[in-house]
C-alpha cells in the first residue's frame, strides 16, 4: 500500500469510503460491491484510492487482503467537485466531471471494462436485455432504491448490532425472488419448458416410482433455466435446440404453459443487481449464521439464490480476491418448507398506485374552492425576458443540440424566463445549480445528456462548469441557488427539498405531473392547507389532468390542465413556505413556449 502525492494523473479517479472496518469487511458495503464488480471485471482503467479520515491515515489496508492497489488519502485530498459528493465517485482527467452513487459508479465501470475489451459479454450483459438495470434512480425504481440503499443501509445495520430479528428489507428481497418470472424471450422459454416436462413425463413411464419422477422434474427443469441464464454469459445466446417443437407445444395456448422459475435476483438473468447483492447478502448470512443459524431457514430462496451465484463464473475467482469465503446450505431444504410463508409477513408494502381514477377534476377543484383553494399565479419579475442570442457564440444556441427550428425557438424562450428570474435574484459570487440537467454545476442522472453538455462546453472553452451525473441526492455542495428546467415528476420536489436543505433559492420548472406519486422520502399532497382538504388520491387527480395542457386538445381543455398545473404548483410552494421561504408560481413568457410553463420561484426568509 502506498500513500498519494500531488502529481496530476491522466487516468479517471475512483475514490471509496473506507471510514470504517468491521471484521474484515469494509463498511459503507458500497465499497466492498464496487470492489468486488471491479475484481469481477478486471478492470484496470480507474486508478483507485481509499479516502480515510486522518486518525486513519496511518492505516494499512493491505491487512483487508484488497484485490487491487489501492493508494491512501485523506479526506481533504480529493478533488471538490468529489468532496461535493457522496462516494463512491470517479472524477474524469479533466477534474470537471464526476460520477457519484453506487449505480452511476458501477455502470461505468462495465462500460469502461466493455470499452476496453469488447470480447467481455460477460460483463456488458450485466446490463440486462435494454442495458437499463440500476439506470433509473432510487426515487423512482423500487429496485435501485433496494440495491443501492435499503439492502446495504440494513446489512450495515446488522452487522454493528447483530440480532435474532431478520430484517424487513432482507424480507422484502426474499419475497420478490417468489415472484412470477417476466422476460422478453418469456413465451419462447415456457415452450422449451413444456417440451423438457413432456419429455421426463414420457421417459419416466413405467418406472412406477413417484418420487423419481418428481427428482427428475426437477432436475430438468431447473437445468433449463439455469443453462439458459448462463448461457447470457458467454458467446451462446440461447440454450440450443435440437429439432423444432412438436405442433403441440407449437399450438399450447399461453395460459397452459409451466412459469418459469426464479435463477437470480431479478428473474432468469444475472445481472448487476446480482452482483451489487452478493457481498451484501454475504456478510449478512455469514453474521446470521454465527447469531442464529436456524434462522437461514427462513429464507429459503434467498439461501437458494446465494448458492446459485457462486456457480456463474467469475464469481468465485472475484470473490477470492476480495477475501469473500462462500458459506454452504447443504440441509436448508429439509427444514425450510414450513418457514416459506414466513418472509412474507412483514413485507407488505403500501400500493396507492393502483387506485383506479374515475370521473374528472371539476369535483375536487370544486373541493379545494369551497375551501379558499384557488390556483393562483404571480405576476413575472421580468416581463418580455429576452437573450440577445444573436450576441452569443452559436454553441450557446438551443438549435445546436440538434433540435427541429421551432423546438430551439420554444427552448430559447424557456430559458429567457428562467435565466431572466435567476438573474433578478442572484449575486455576484453566487454558485448556481443546475438541476436535472449551467452555471457552475451541473447535476444530471442521464450520462448522455451531460456528454452533450461537455462537449459543448468544451467547444466554448468553458473552465467554472462542474458536470455530475448522480441523483440529485449524492450532491453534497454548497451552492446559493438551484434550478431546473422541465424536472420530471416528483424530481421537482426533490430539487426543491434539496434547495431547502441549503437554504438556496430555486427557480423550478417542473414537468410530467402525471408521474408524480408517493415515494420513500415525498408524499402528497405536500403543503398543510391541502393535506386537510384533498386525500392522495384527489391529489393524483389533479396531477393526472395537470397534463392535459398539449397544444392539440381542446382549449376549454387546456384551461382545466393550466389550473390544476397551478393547483398542483401552489401546494409545493406552500410547503416550501412552511420551511421558512417566500415562494410563488408564475407563468413563462409567452405562455406558448411550453404546455408546462409554469415556474415555482422560491427564496428563504
Amino acid at each position: 500500500m502506498k500513500d498519494i502525492s500531488r502529481e496530476d494523473d491522466m487516468e479517471e479517479q475512483l475514490f471509496l469510503d473506507f471510514g470504517i472496518h468491521h471484521e474484515g469487511t469494509i463498511l459503507p458495503l458500497h465499497t466492498s460491491i464496487t470492489l468486488f464488480l471491479m475484481s469481477y471485471c478486471n478492470c484496470k482503467a480507474l486508478k483507485t484510492k481509499a479516502v480515510v479520515s486522518e486518525s486513519e491515515r496511518q492505516v494499512t489496508l493491505s491487512t483487508l487482503s484488497l484485490p487491487m492497489d489501492i493508494a491512501v488519502v485523506s479526506k481533504q485530498d480529493p478533488p471538490l467537485i468529489v468532496r461535493s459528493c457522496h462516494l463512491p465517485a470517479i472524477v474524469d482527467a479533466s477534474g470537471m466531471f464526476c460520477r457519484a452513487g453506487l449505480a452511476v459508479v458501477l455502470r461505468h465501470i462495465i462500460h469502461k471494462t466493455y470499452l476496453a475489451d469488447p470480447t467481455r459479454k460477460d460483463v456488458i450483459e450485466l446490463l440486462g436485455f435494454k442495458k437499463t438495470c440500476l439506470k433509473a434512480c432510487a426515487e423512482v425504481s423500487q429496485w435501485t432504491r433496494l440495491c443501492e440503499i435499503s439492502i446495504p443501509l440494513a446489512v450495515e445495520k446488522f452487522l454493528q448490532e447483530p440480532c435474532a430479528e431478520i430484517p424487513p428489507e432482507i424480507l422484502q428481497l426474499e419475497k420478490k425472488l417468489g415472484e412470477p418470472v417476466k422476460v422478453h424471450n418469456d413465451d419462447k422459454l415456457r415452450r422449451q419448458k413444456m417440451q423438457q416436462e413432456i419429455k421426463t413425463n414420457d421417459n419416466a413411464d413405467g418406472l412406477g416410482r413417484k418420487q423419481e419422477l418428481s427428482q427428475k422434474k426437477s432436475q430438468k427443469t431447473s437445468s433449463l433455466e439455469l443453462a439458459t441464464a448462463l448461457s447470457k454469459l458467454s458467446a451462446q445466446e440461447t440454450v440450443s435446440r435440437v429439432a423444432r417443437e412438436p405442433s403441440n407445444i407449437r399450438k399450447a395456448k399461453n395460459a397452459d404453459l409451466p412459469p418459469l422459475e426464479h435463477v437470480f435476483a431479478e428473474g432468469l438473468y444475472f445481472t448487476l443487481t446480482d452482483v451489487v447483492l452478493m457481498p451484501c447478502i454475504h456478510q449478512f448470512l455469514v453474521a446470521l449464521h454465527k447469531t442464529s443459524p436456524e434462522e437461514i431457514s427462513r429464507i429459503p430462496l434467498l439461501a437458494a439464490w446465494y448458492e446459485r451465484v457462486q456457480q456463474v463464473p467469475g464469481v468465485q475467482s472475484a470473490a477470492t480476491a476480495c477475501s469473500i469465503t462462500f458459506l454452504h446450505f447443504p440441509d436448508l431444504n429439509k427444514t425450510c418448507d414450513k418457514h416459506l410463508q414466513a418472509s412474507e409477513t412483514k413485507t407488505e408494502e403500501a400500493d396507492s398506485s393502483e387506485d383506479q381514477f374515475l370521473g374528472g377534476p371539476r369535483p375536487t377543484m370544486t373541493k379545494l374552492k369551497e375551501n379558499g383553494i384557488e390556483a393562483m399565479f404571480s405576476f413575472h419579475p421580468c416581463p418580455a425576458p429576452t437573450i440577445d442570442w444573436e450576441s452569443l457564440p452559436a454553441a450557446v444556441s438551443p438549435a445546436q443540440g440538434n433540435l427541429p427550428s421551432d423546438r430551439a425557438v420554444r427552448k430559447q424562450q424557456q430559458l429567457n424566463n428562467l435565466l431572466s428570474v435567476v438573474k433578478n435574484m442572484a449575486k455576484p459570487g453566487d454558485i448556481i445549480v443546475d438541476f436535472c440537467s449551467g452555471g457552475v454545476v451541473l447535476i444530471e442522472n442521464k450520462e448522455e445528456s451531460l456528454i452533450r453538455a461537455k462537449e459543448r462546453s468544451d467547444g466554448l472553452g468553458l473552465s467554472n462548469i462542474w458536470f455530475i451525473q448522480a441523483n440529485l441526492d449524492y450532491f453534497i455542495g454548497a451552492f446559493n441557488i438551484g434550478v431546473a428546467l422541465h424536472a420530471c415528476g416528483v424530481a421537482t420536489d426533490m430539487v426543491i427539498e434539496h434547495c431547502i436543505a441549503a437554504r438556496a433559492a430555486f427557480v423550478i420548472c417542473p414537468c410530467c405531473y402525471g408521474f408524480i406519486q408517493n415515494t420513500v422520502k415525498t408524499t402528497f399532497p405536500r403543503s398543510g392547507r391541502f393535506q386537510e382538504v384533498l386525500s392522495y388520491k384527489e391529489h393524483m387527480m389533479l396531477c393526472r389532468f395537470a397534463d392535459q395542457t398539449a397544444v392539440q386538445l381542446p382549449p376549454e381543455r387546456r384551461l382545466i390542465g393550466k389550473r390544476c398545473m397551478g393547483l398542483v404548483d401552489l401546494d409545493r410552494a406552500w410547503a416550501a413556505e412552511q420551511c421558512g421561504y417566500k415562494a410563488h408560481v408564475i407563468s413563462m413568457e409567452p405562455e406558448s413556449c411550453s404546455p408546462k410553463n409554469n415556474l415555482i420561484v422560491g427564496f428563504p426568509v
